[in-house]
């Protein structure tokens, strides 16, 4: 059976919202979600990173609450932010991998389902988007400008996204054209452009509830950077054995895709990270000077584990932590992320929380805030962790979290309570995996062959936890091993 996206009529989603919206908290607060791109679980100092200082993401999570068992929705972009944006898991969600659109671009999301934008819209909110986009090439359905979002800058295309100086980023439906990147020239970075026109987004509805989703492309590869921000860390003692990268600095990928050499790539991954933070801080700093971070709900996260492309040694940051794997793997250090999020009054400061949540849980946890009933057609697979934020309620859990991944053969992936299956290569039926994670973290000791019951359990779940797709779609069946 084919994957039916339920999309209902925007009147329809609309009118259910407004029903109850804004009657549960009052004054509505302001929304900022940034998220990383790329940034491993380790790589912040909170959870661990010895070699670059975070202090401006080290006090979110002071002044906040910080989650240690979140997931991303996947461990490649596209799919995972798919994931934030629908409520759904990849067994659901209409975009479950990085699928290439003709010339620029990746496969629209559908254009007319309930999203976070429509979420936030129906309830009187400005909504923006300001990094990376990736749910819909320029002109389709899935562009920014068609789900609801009202002002978009930045990469529509992450292939683009990987050039830090690209030829052109996109404002809403119209195409921004760099001059200052022309042929080989440097002269426009663009996370610097992206971040200033976040902060007029900011300054611009100061008056008016506002959900900014600041979706930067840092630290992803490539590593490029102004010189004065690799200088700060250039000869650093902790950053020792510093390591070079030839890369793309010419012919047909230059600056479209492929990723440009680095001589000092330890340097330049530090001052990346560096740089996120400060950025972190700065929209911290706008919010206070006007008088609006007291109701803002700052949310921070990563779209999956650590890359290990265009020169980044994420095992010399130790940037997944405890966990095994880096991006495109189910293993947890490909999926599980950071999540931090501040609101002064509501939420405790200084709080850790060990509920397991995921990236569909978001949608459904800003619907509670608002006071909104998520339309039963939007078919959510979340659970809102409002009350694990705030302490009041009773937070409902998950029964178990399922991951599906379309490269390398095929991937799928549950976790429930403390147990974790994952099964790679389905094209070659490989057999599955079981790891305790209570006793196993770092997922070092397959449990399989001593849990059979277990083992057809999770195969079972593994078949009901999806839809069909047309475009995603494992085409063969696995057999239980």
């Amino acid at each position: 059976m084919k994957n039916i996206v339920k999309v209902l009529p925007p009147a329809v989603l609309a009118a259910a919202a407004l029903a109850s919206c804004g009657e549960k908290v009052q004054p509505r607060p302001n929304v900022v979600f940034i998220l990383a791109d790329d940034l491993g679980y380790g790589d912040i100092g909170c959870l661990g990173q010895q070699k670059i200082p975070t202090p401006n993401i080290d006090r979110l999570a002071s002044e906040g609450k910080l989650f240690t068992q979140h997931y991303a929705g996947s461990s490649v972009s596209a799919p995972s932010r798919s994931c934030i944006v629908t409520g759904q898991h990849t067994g659901h969600t209409p975009i479950r991998g990085n699928k290439e659109y003709p010339v620029e671009g990746q496969h629209p999301i559908p254009g007319g389902i309930y999203n976070i934008f429509r979420l936030f819209k129906d309830c009187g909110y400005s909504t923006g988007v300001f990094g990376k986009w990736g749910l819909g090439a320029p002109g389709t359905e899935g562009a920014p400008e068609n789900q609801g979002v009202d002002e978009f800058y930045g990469y529509n295309c992450q292939r683009l996204a990987h050039n830090y100086y690209p030829y052109h980023l996109w404002h809403n439906a119209d195409k921004v054209v760099l001059e200052a990147n022309r042929d080989h020239q440097e002269g426009a970075y663009a996370p610097y452009l992206i971040h200033s026109m976040a902060l007029d987004f900011i300054r611009e509805n100061r008056e008016k509830p506002f959900f900014l989703w600041y979706t930067t492309t840092i630290p992803h590869a490539e590593l490029r950077l102004p010189e004065e921000e690799i200088s700060r860390f250039a000869g650093r003692a902790e950053l020792e054995k510093e390591k070079s990268y030839k890369g793309c600095d010419d012919g047909p990928d230059y600056k479209q895709g492929g990723y440009g050499s680095q001589e000092r790539t330890h340097a330049a991954f530090a001052a990346m990270v560096s740089l996120l933070d400060r950025q972190v801080g700065e929209i911290w700093s706008v919010l206070d000077s006007l008088g609006i971070a007291d109701n803002t709900v700052i949310v921070f996260s990563s779209d999956n584990g650590p890359h290990i492309e265009g020169g980044a040694d994420p095992y010399f940051f130790d940037s997944n932590g405890p966990y095994r794997g880096l991006k495109r793997d189910l293993y947890e250090g490909g999926i599980r992320v950071p999540l931090i999020v501040r609101w002064p009054g509501k939420v405790e400061a200084g709080t850790t929380s060990e509920h397991i949540s995921a990236f569909w849980d978001f949608l459904p946890t800003m619907a509670d805030i608002l006071g909104v009933e998520v339309p039963a057609g939007a078919a959510v697979d979340g659970i809102s962790y409002l009350p694990e934020l705030t302490g009041e309620g009773i937070q409902q859990e998950h029964d178990y979290l399922y991951w599906e991944f379309h490269e390398a053969g095929g991937r799928q992936a549950i976790r429930q309570g403390d147990w974790k299956a994952v099964r790679y290569n389905l094209d070659r039926k490989d057999p599955m995996q079981l790891y305790n994670l209570a006793e196993d973290p770092g997922e070092e000791h397959d449990l399989a062959a001593e849990n059979p019951d277990l083992t057809e359990h999770f195969d079972s779940l593994m078949r009901v936890s999806r839809t069909d797709s047309d475009l995603f779609n494992f085409d063969y069946r696995v057999e239980i091993h």
